[in-house]
C-alpha cells in the first residue's frame, strides 16, 4: 500500500492507474477505523480495479463545542488496517492542504436547507455545508469512478447523492449497509467514548427503532405517538433523546398517508458519545 502525503504524489499515482485504464474507487474516512470503514473498502473493491482510502478530521464539519480537537487520530493503526485489506493507497492530506487559503474564508458548498437544517443539521449548525465541501474537495482531488459511503450517515448520504447530482460530479456513489455489532449497536468511532456499561445500555438505540418498525408494519398510522414512545423508551434506557423521526427514505421529507417507503432516523447522547442510527422499513 502507497501512502500519499500530498496532493502531487496522489496525482502521480492517479496518473498511472488511468494510463493503464483501472477503474478507480475513494473511500473517505476521518481514521479512526473500525469494521464497519473495512466494510466499505471490500465494496469499493468489488466496484473498482483500485482503491483509495483518504483520511482527514475536516475541521470545517465540526462546529465550536464538538470534539474535533479530541477526535482519536490513529494513523499508524489505521494505515495498518488498510494495508491488510488490500488497498492500494491511502491518502493523509493535511489541513493547510485542504484548505490553503484558511478554513474561514475558502469557498464552501451550500446545501440546501431543506436537507441541510433538518435532522442531525438542526442541532449541529453548517456540518453538512462542511461534509460537502470536503467531499466535494476529495471527488475532485481523486476524480473516482466511484465513491463509497455507509447508510449509517443516511443523512450526510443523501446530501453527498444531492451535492454529486447538482454540481453534476462525475461519479457513482454507492451507500453499503450499516455493520453493527453483534448486540445490534452501530459500529461508529464514537462508541470509544462509552464505557462498557454503556455499550450494552448503546444497544437499545436500535433496539428502538426496530420497535418503531413493527408499529408501522402493523398498520400503526400516528407517527408522531410512535416517535414519542421511542424516545420515552431511550430516555427510560439512560439516554437523553435529540430526535426519532419517521422521515420519506427518498429525501428525509415528511412522510405522506400514501408514502410506503420509510426510514426511521434517531440521533441519541449515552454519556460522553453522540450516537446516530437508522434503519429503512417499508410499510
Amino acid at each position: 500500500m502507497k501512502q500519499l502525503p500530498d496532493i502531487n504524489s496522489l496525482h502521480e499515482q492517479l496518473q498511472t492507474w488511468r494510463a493503464d485504464g483501472e477503474r478507480i474507487a475513494l473511500v473517505p474516512t476521518m481514521g479512526n477505523l473500525h469494521e464497519g470503514h473495512l466494510c466499505l473498502i471490500d465494496a469499493a473493491k468489488r466496484h473498482a480495479d483500485r482503491c483509495v482510502v483518504s483520511i482527514f478530521v475536516n475541521p470545517t464539519q465540526f462546529g465550536p463545542n464538538e470534539d474535533f480537537a479530541a477526535y482519536p487520530r490513529t494513523q499508524e493503526e489505521d494505515c495498518a488496517l488498510l494495508a491488510a485489506r488490500g488497498v492500494d493507497a491511502v491518502f493523509l492530506p493535511t489541513v493547510d492542504m485542504m484548505y490553503p487559503q484558511g478554513e474561514a474564508i475558502s469557498t464552501s458548498i451550500a446545501v440546501p436547507e431543506a436537507l441541510a437544517n433538518i435532522l442531525c443539521g438542526a442541532a449541529r449548525p453548517g456540518h453538512f455545508n462542511g461534509v460537502a465541501t470536503v467531499v466535494t474537495k476529495l471527488l475532485n482531488l481523486v476524480r473516482p469512478d466511484v465513491a463509497v459511503f455507509g447508510e449509517k450517515d443516511y443523512q450526510q448520504l443523501l446530501v453527498i447523492r444531492r451535492v454529486v447530482a447538482d454540481l453534476n460530479i462525475p461519479v457513482e456513489i454507492i451507500g453499503q449497509a450499516t455493520i453493527r455489532e453483534a448486540s445490534g449497536l452501530a459500529m461508529s468511532s464514537r462508541n470509544r467514548y462509552l464505557t462498557g456499561p454503556q455499550r450494552d445500555q448503546a444497544a437499545q438505540l436500535y433496539a428502538s427503532l426496530q420497535a418503531c418498525c413493527e408499529q408501522l408494519q402493523t398498520g400503526e398510522r400516528d407517527i408522531a405517538a410512535i416517535e414519542a414512545r421511542a424516545e420515552a423508551r431511550l430516555e427510560s434506557a439512560g439516554f437523553e433523546p435529540e430526535y426519532v423521526s419517521i422521515r420519506r427514505a427518498a429525501d428525509l421529507g415528511l412522510p405522506g398517508a400514501a408514502d410506503s417507503e420509510l426510514v426511521i432516523v434517531a440521533a441519541a447522547h449515552l454519556g460522553k458519545a453522540r450516537l446516530i442510527d437508522n434503519l429503512l422499513c417499508g410499510r
